[in-house]
């Protein structure tokens, strides 16, 4: 049975670990290795989930293999867990694929950022109103890769299907104010991982997406502790852990100018220094170099040091 809105809203003050799609040797998703991680990481303490994300390769999966990986996330996972499946497109292929996820029996749809050239604010507004009527299930759509006003901001938490919002803007003042003119029932969720965890929780956001914590959930975890008690300085020692992996994340890999380019194979990368599967990706993304992979492994070990030092 899938999640109320409200227990939609109530998982979605956490953390929230991407299911990152496992591939063989000939780019076929091996659904064991997925079905394997989601075990893991539900076992380390972590509740929500989001399959068929950013970091999911979202982009490079056909629909069909959406709607498989979130059925296989929804079906290895207790019922307690939250399951949020990604969505985006056109308004008819996003509503079609809303329905098919809500078939699989997801809890919610991460609208991905929109991803047309040119967008506008009351557009992307009714593009949000369709998609919550094709479907029962809540929306937290991802704030990403354009500018947009604090009024949009807070029109967006009025529209009947949003739960919450995935921010994912480097302008924590921004974020202030969208939380300030929005509705209070609406949860605020850093999309910035645990780098801006810290900052954007000051502003009012009650949860934040896993960058490292999406292979060493503890982290995570206790960086959520520690911002639910107000413990700041733990909270900032924690932060600083996740810095250099996350940096790391940022780079442009070799032969390329483009940043954050090595972000999905860099976790990957983490993935399987955990013990869970990783493994390579698909175009347009690139695996990591051999330098690139030995800087992951060494900075790796150092996360590996620092974890047992602060949290044992």
């Amino acid at each position: 049975m899938p999640l109320t809105s409200n227990e939609v809203a109530e998982r979605l003050r956490g953390v929230a670990a991407g299911l990152l799609t496992p591939f063989d040797d000939d780019l076929d998703i091996q659904h064991d290795k997925l079905a394997s991680n989601a075990e893991s990481l539900y076992a380390d303490g972590i509740r929500t989930f989001l399959a068929t994300a950013n970091i999911s390769e979202y982009h490079s999966l056909s629909e069909r293999e959406r709607v498989a990986a979130a059925e296989t996330a929804v079906e290895t996972l207790p019922d307690e867990a939250c399951v949020l499946a990604g969505v985006g497109g056109s308004t008819a292929d996003a509503r079609a694929l809303a329905r098919k996820y809500e078939e699989a029996g997801v809890d919610a749809m991460m609208v991905m950022p929109p991803d047309h050239t040119y967008v506008h604010e009351r557009g992307l507004l009714t593009y949000y109103r369709k998609l919550g009527e094709a479907t029962d299930r809540p929306l937290v759509p991802y704030v990403k890769g354009f500018d947009p006003s604090v009024e949009y901001l807070g029109d967006l938490t009025r529209l009947d299907a949003i739960v919450g919002i995935k921010y994912a803007l480097e302008d924590p003042v921004k974020l202030g104010a969208g939380i300030a003119v929005g509705d209070d029932d609406v949860v605020w969720v850093d999309g910035l991982a645990e780098p801006f965890a810290v900052a954007f929780w000051a502003e009012g956001v009650e949860g934040f997406s896993a960058g490292v914590s999406n292979f060493r959930p503890e982290v995570g975890l206790a960086l959520f502790d520690a911002l639910s008690a107000g413990d700041w300085e733990r909270a900032r020692e924690l932060r600083d852990v996740c810095l250099p992996y996350q940096n790391f994340r940022g780079g442009t890999g070799e032969r390329n100018q483009v940043p954050a380019a090595i972000s999905v194979p860099a976790v990957k990368k983490g993935l399987d220094c955990a013990g869970l599967y990783g493994g390579t990706v698909r175009e347009p993304i690139e695996p990591l170099s051999a330098a690139d992979e030995r800087r992951a492994e060494e900075l790796y070990d150092q996360l590996d040091d620092e974890i047992d030092r602060l949290i044992g």
